[in-house]
């Protein structure tokens, strides 16, 4: 049986979207990773440090359909995007610790006017999930992560053409979730996501590399050295 339609929020050609994004994506967040060499447990084992067992398996879920496996290229879960956002979200990306939260908040405000909602990132990941979660089962008839991918899909493109009634403070839970679900992806990995550099392998994207001197005048030409971590890792 062949794998159902990836969702719709990747509708480029996914190859394009990841080299358009790598450049600004790559040394996204600011977590410590593995060393080098550990093997590390699957992620259905891995231990969480912000989110709770149900909402571990609802970004499990998500991230497999935002970023499938099976495609050109490693999915978010061979990339272990996961574990990226679970260390951001308990950190002070999660806390908004550096960001200016006073109000006024407007809902109605376009997008390019920047975050308009009292919530930090975790706690609009931590409310998103569970009113999201309470839609599937009121639409579909269970939680999210225990629904067929076809269905996930559909739920997915719900969410994000905002067409799921949720409260106006948790009007950007899509896009925050994709955000974050690129970076885990794209990011150095150091801070937890693009497990083995896979995702930069695949783009051709070089990573920490010290310097370019030799390639600034070759266009289009393949970079012919793999990538390297700021950790020093090669893939």
């Amino acid at each position: 049986m062949s794998a159902p339609p990836p969702h719709q929020a990747l509708r480029p050609a996914r190859r394009r979207f990841l080299q358009v994004s790598a450049a600004s994506l790559a040394f996204a967040g600011l977590w410590p990773g593995s060393p080098e060499g550990q093997t590390l447990p699957p992620l259905t084992e891995h231990p969480r440090e912000f989110f709770t067992e149900g909402e571990w398996a609802f970004v499990l879920a998500a991230v497999a359909r935002l970023i499938p496996t099976g495609g050109d290229g490693p999915g978010a879960i061979e990339a272990r995007v996961p574990v990226f956002i679970d260390r951001e979200l308990a950190g002070d990306f999660g806390t908004a610790a550096n960001w200016y939260m006073e109000g006024p908040h407007d809902a109605g405000a376009p997008p390019e006017l920047g975050w308009q909602s009292p919530l930090s990132p975790a706690r609009l990941w931590r409310q998103g999930i569970a009113a999201f979660d309470d839609w599937c089962r009121a639409e579909h008839g269970s939680a999210f992560a225990d629904l067929v991918p076809a269905i996930q899909d559909q739920a997915l493109t719900a969410l994000e053409d905002a067409e799921v009634p949720l409260p106006p403070e948790l009007r950007d839970f899509f896009e925050v979730m994709l955000a974050n679900t690129k970076e885990g992806y794209l990011s150095d990995p150091i801070h937890g996501g693009n497990h083995g550099m896979r995702a930069w392998v695949h783009i051709g994207f070089p990573g920490a590399r010290a310097q370019y001197r030799d390639w600034i005048g070759r266009h289009n030409v393949p970079y012919p050295l793999g990538p390297v971590s700021i950790s020093g890792e090669r893939a």
